[in-house]
């Protein structure tokens, strides 16, 4: 796979284009991506222009509304299927623009960072031929006719779509695969932070398959106009973003103006509630790695975690065990479990919230210090946290897990209850009726029993109250860029 003027690894900084109605693209202005292990200058993306922005719309809008794409079927599932086919044959050097830029480790590279986000193309590649675009109603009599009555389902147009930096594959092609894949066309923007990971979907887009010009377009840039073009335009049906809530309440009221379809993706803070009959080892393990997957920048890591009240200390202590074993330094070297946060910008956002939790009374039990180069964060455990305390109600993004004591079952639930958000969660108990019962009762997307991984292409993925509104992944994804129509015909 080209990589503009160097490749990656051989000490000179890389560059990528944006896909504008099937071109390549430098753009007048770029602007520099970080490798967040070092600090240093990894590559050179292209500053979006209005101009920019609104070719790229016009293009999607032409392709959608003037060629048989939406229409076509076998088409599409035949270019998913060579774009599924064009990510595997360039999985390493993809994998070594993530470790650099994203600052994901090896090991996460071969999962949720980028191989795994691979079968979300191909999922929907599969479901583009079997998912039923027609549901028959049967006939009735209505004032001496016979009247047949059926749905048919339609794509919904253009679709601007926004991703985060924390998964840029994933949260990309978990919007790419589906809009595609219902017939629509689209406008990817990747974030600021990780901008050459997402023009490099794009790139293998227009070197190695046969999806035809505008179809798909692949912006760029930090101008916040640029993103407000993409979700007011007049020519964008379809708002699908990934992010904070608080931008994504933006989006929401900017899109409100004509009344766009709106997809939101946003924050979350999970709990992990280990009730009294839990494995607390296990729990515990599990608690303690979790949080620093991806050095905890994950809207549906548990970064909360609820143990009974007479465990608190014996918990608290097998936590910190663990996390003293986490490894964490360059994410290039296999060995290493956690890599940095993405930016100085976001390690002191998550250093401020500890040095304030601590404050505030929580006990700092492991963790809690920078470490240099670059924007490593210790590990961090705080222990005694108040459930009501802004530790455990704001969004941290970084290894920072807060333990809370509980009562009973019923506290437990209202504590994970007691959060703006409702995006993921688990329960561990010896008793899977009773870690289902606690489970059904807490507000949230997504569940995990005793360590379940729902993760996975064929699972909708999404939350309740601000964690957001729709969901990506399973037949549900694809619906989110559906139309219904109804239609009837007399009979007799």
């Amino acid at each position: 796979m080209p990589q503009g003027n160097a490749t990656a690894g051989d000490g000179r900084a890389v560059t990528r284009r944006m896909l504008i109605d099937g071109e390549l693209v430098a753009g007048e202005r770029s602007f520099a991506s970080l490798n967040p292990a070092t600090g240093e200058v990894y590559g050179y993306a292209p500053e979006a222009s209005i101009a920019d922005t609104e070719a790229a719309i016009a293009a999607a809008r032409r392709a959608f509304d003037t060629t048989d794409w939406s229409t076509d079927t076998e088409f599409r599932a035949h270019c998913l299927e060579q774009f599924y086919a064009a990510l595997r044959a360039n999985v390493e050097d993809l994998r070594a623009l993530t470790i650099a830029e994203v600052g994901a480790t090896r090991m996460m590279t071969h999962a949720n960072q980028l191989e795994t986000p691979f079968e979300i193309v191909n999922y929907f590649a599969g479901l583009t031929r079997t998912y039923p675009r027609t549901e028959d109603l049967g006939e009735v009599e209505d004032r001496g006719r016979t009247h047949r009555r059926w749905v048919e389902r339609e794509a919904s147009g253009v679709v601007a779509a926004i991703a985060a930096y924390n998964y840029p594959h994933q949260l990309a092609l978990a919007k790419l695969a589906p809009a595609l894949a219902a017939g629509c066309t689209v406008v990817l923007k990747g974030a600021p932070d990780t901008p050459l990971a997402t023009l490099a979907l794009g790139e293998v887009i227009a070197q190695h398959t046969d999806i035809p010009a505008g179809v798909v377009n692949v912006l760029s840039g930090s101008d916040i106009e640029v993103g407000k073009t993409l979700t007011t335009h007049r020519d964008v049906d379809v708002v699908s973003f990934t992010g904070s809530t608080a931008v994504g309440r933006q989006i929401m009221s900017a899109a409100g103006d004509s009344l766009k379809r709106v997809f939101l993706e946003l924050g979350g803070k999970s709990a992990m509630v280990v009730l009294d009959d839990a494995d607390f080892g296990t729990a515990a393990m599990f608690g303690a790695f979790s949080i620093c997957s991806h050095a905890g920048q994950g809207c549906a890591i548990t970064t909360r975690m609820l143990v009974p009240r007479e465990r608190h200390d014996e918990v608290a202590e097998m936590v910190a065990g663990f996390m003293s074993k986490v490894s964490y330094g360059d994410p290039g070297d296999p060995k290493n479990y956690m890599g940095p946060l993405i930016s100085e910008r976001q390690r002191d956002k998550v250093h401020g919230l500890v040095q304030r939790a601590v404050e505030a009374g929580a006990k700092l039990v492991y963790g809690g210090e920078k470490v240099d180069p670059g924007y490593f964060y210790t590990p961090t455990l705080l222990a005694g946290v108040d459930p009501d305390s802004e530790i455990a109600q704001e969004e941290v993004f970084g290894p920072v897990l807060a333990l809370i004591p509980f009562d009973d079952d019923e506290d437990a639930v209202r504590i994970a209850n007691n959060s703006v958000y409702g995006l993921s969660g688990g329960v561990f108990s010896a008793d899977e009726d009773r870690a289902l019962a606690v489970a059904r009762r807490i507000r949230t997307g997504t569940m995990s029993i005793n360590g379940g991984n729902y993760f996975h292409p064929d699972v909708p993925f999404g939350g309740y109250k601000q964690s957001g509104i729709g969901r990506e992944m399973g037949v549900a994804g694809i619906e989110e860029f559906l139309e219904q129509k109804s239609f009837a015909a007399v009979v007799a």
